[in-house]
């Protein structure tokens, strides 16, 4: 539609990736104004099993099949892998999602791992300075709450991290020796888990909301206390209907 001149903003032919705001600017399909719809925020809490995508072309679950209102549509803001379970964000806020997925941001994401094993003091070290992966060192993390199982068969740690490379906690553990056997998000930024049950979703309460949109309209503002590294890999873009004319947002690894 774009290429084919069909869309304007503010009265002018529209080009690929150019911006918009549905709730400042007139944009128009064939002459007939498209509106913007509500904005809408959700809280998930995502199982195993569950994909952190739109939609599947083989057909298996993700992570809107546990949203209980389909009236808008929605997208994930980040991911989390098949395997980890969590909290995750899903909106059609297209400046929020690109201010928690920005690198100036420092948007935190801290996790409770559950590792084989007993952490020894040079994993532990190695674990937060940051792994070698694919040739170049993973970020700094910040580990915190070390506790071992009875009998050392297991260690309970919490993880922090700004950057987010693919699968980045489990390959990190496995390169110094404590394979993954538990990965859960219980905070990302200002929002916490809580107490929410496994599989369920809500919308974000007031107060929670009123922080993140002090996030978006603060350019460049670090959030979740002091950085540990580098921001998830990519802007991401805009989800539609409230951004970039371009479709539906790249979803960037938060690093599980």
């Amino acid at each position: 539609m774009i290429r084919e001149g069909r869309v304007e903003v503010n009265g002018e032919v529209a080009r690929l990736g150019a911006s918009a705001d549905l709730n400042r600017d007139r944009v128009t399909l064939d002459g007939e104004r498209i509106r913007a719809e509500p904005q809408v925020y959700w809280m998930l809490h995502k199982p195993r099993g569950v994909l952190s995508t739109v939609a599947d072309p083989e057909g298996r679950p993700t992570v809107l099949d546990l949203i209980p209102e389909r009236r808008y549509r929605v997208f994930p803001v980040g991911r989390l892998d098949r395997d980890t379970r969590g909290l995750l964000v899903l909106t059609n806020d297209g400046t929020l999602t690109h201010a928690l997925l920005h690198p100036s941001r420092g948007v935190e994401r801290e996790y409770l791992v559950r590792v084989e094993g007993e952490l020894s003091p040079r994993a532990l070290r190695d674990l937060e300075r940051g792994v070698w992966l694919d040739g170049r060192r993973a970020a700094r993390s910040q580990v915190h709450g070390v506790q071992v199982d009875s009998g050392g068969g297991a260690t309970r740690f919490h993880l922090t991290l700004v950057e987010g490379r693919k699968r980045q906690i489990r390959r990190s553990c496995a390169t110094v020796g404590h394979p993954v056997r538990d990965l859960l998000r219980v905070r990302f930024g200002s929002l916490k888990l809580g107490s929410l049950p496994e599989g369920e979703a809500r919308r974000l309460r007031a107060a929670e909301l009123a922080e993140l949109v002090a996030l978006r309209a603060a350019p460049h503002a670090q959030q979740g206390g002091s950085r540990t590294g580098n921001s998830t890999a990519g802007s991401g873009r805009k989800p539609r209907r409230s951004g970039r004319l371009s479709g539906s947002p790249r979803r960037p690894s938060d690093g599980s």
